[in-house]
């Protein structure tokens, strides 16, 4: 029996979702033909289209298993390597990096490349993409909100979405340039955003920090 032959299971589900979001993410949705996926993954068309009924039917199958994968995959390791919320962003960024040096800036985020390619005519596509980013961004608000160095008044959420957009923007620029400068340029001013906002903070423990003159 080869590849070809093995029967459709959940296995070979799952196969094709991991072959697929690869390929997307190396080539591009549009860019990638369903043979090919099929190929990749080591399955015949019908067993691909046994769980899939189109291409675009498994687009969202892939953005689903994004979702799952944000988890596991990305946001846990970092979580698990700090205890300091604002330490676990700039891990979660120097992954991102990590990765985009792996590949000689090539490729960028999954999410954020399907995003570009998605068309404005598919609703579902463009939902679960979003759903990705809400997700995403909504562990860095969790770290956040357990972080009291930060002044009360910061909105969690905003900062939150703007690392989100710091990241998906500097790997863009770092894509198009060839070099991860842009991307480190971004990650600087944002490390200095943070040092701002918890400023304050300390200057006010510091102050309340001192004697009070003995009164004579």
């Amino acid at each position: 029996m080869n590849a070809q032959d093995l029967p459709a299971s959940p296995e070979t589900r799952d196969r094709i979702l991991r072959t697929a979001f690869q390929l997307f993410h190396e080539q591009g949705f549009n860019a990638t033909g369903v043979a090919t996926i099929a190929r990749e993954a080591g399955v015949n068309p019908g067993s691909l289209y046994h769980f899939f009924d189109s291409k675009d039917d498994l687009l969202l199958a892939v953005l689903e298993f994004a979702l799952d994968l944000l988890g596991p995959a990305v946001m846990d390791p970092v979580e698990a390597s700090a205890d300091d919320a604002v330490a676990r962003v700039f891990a979660l960024l120097q992954r991102y990096r990590d990765g985009m040096q792996r590949v000689d800036c090539r490729m960028g985020c999954p999410i954020g490349n399907m995003a570009l390619e998605v068309s404005d005519g598919n609703a579902k596509a463009r939902a679960l993409v979003h759903r990705n980013f809400e997700r995403w961004a909504d562990r860095v608000d969790t770290w956040l909100r357990d972080d009291a160095r930060l002044p009360a008044s910061v909105d969690r959420r905003r900062l939150a979405r703007f690392v989100l957009t710091v990241m998906e923007g500097g790997l863009m620029q770092a894509r198009a340039a060839g070099t991860l400068a842009p991307f480190d340029d971004s990650v600087a001013v944002l490390r200095d955003y943070f040092s701002r906002l918890g400023a304050p903070l300390r200057q006010r423990r510091r102050a309340s920090g001192r004697k009070k003159p003995r009164k004579r």
